[in-house]
């Protein structure tokens, strides 16, 4: 063996070494969709990646954490499927159905895109458009009905808010309170407390 043999095998032994791991790398980093940041309870496993991608669409990570950071979906599964009745339940169900049929691959699309859609059920439901009628919780016994997304929305806001990382990392949090003032400017304050 002379010694550009021994180049060339030493080469293709260490090509071997790195392209595996990095092969493995680059399959493992193409999944279509994200691995669920949680185990759902109610939801099947299609409508907990929905949960997820609707609650990630409406608090994103920036430089605060994210609504998946803070487990917002688990927060929504939980929500649903212990507090819910199988009325407010089924009604919720068909919410997000709706809401997946109108969106085509919501899971799928491009933040952009699912941003995008997320305004523009957001406008719908504050204008009264459709959105998908939803009773929730907070109409028990009145009547009343919300749009899907507004309750969803408002889900998302309670549960990450009631999250450590929402508590403490975006709104103002002392364990232990100091001195009441009571007029303070909120240009002094900059945010507000969490309680």
């Amino acid at each position: 063996m002379n010694r550009r043999e021994v180049l060339q095998r030493a080469a293709l032994t260490l090509g071997y070494a790195v392209s595996a791991p990095f092969a493995a790398a680059v399959l493992n980093g193409c999944k279509a969709k994200p691995e669920l940041a949680f185990t759902p309870k109610f939801f099947s496993k299609e409508q907990a990646e929905l949960v997820s991608a609707i609650a990630e669409a409406i608090l994103p990570r920036t430089t605060t954490p994210g609504a998946i950071d803070a487990g917002v979906p688990g927060f929504i599964d939980d929500m649903v499927g212990t507090v819910y009745s199988p009325e407010q339940q089924k009604s919720f169900i068909d919410g997000l159905d709706a809401f997946a049929s109108e969106a085509g691959d919501f899971v799928g699309a491009s933040p952009e895109d699912q941003l995008a859609f997320v305004k523009k059920k957001n406008s719908e439901a504050l204008s009264g458009g459709s959105g998908g009628q939803s009773e929730g919780w907070w109409a028990a016994g009145s009547g009343a009905s919300k749009p899907f997304f507004l309750q969803f929305k408002e889900l998302t806001i309670l549960g990450f808010f009631t999250s450590e990382p929402g508590a403490t990392q975006v709104l103002q949090y002392k364990m232990v309170f100091g001195p009441f003032k009571g007029c303070v400017p909120l240009k002094e304050v900059g945010k507000a407390w969490a309680t």
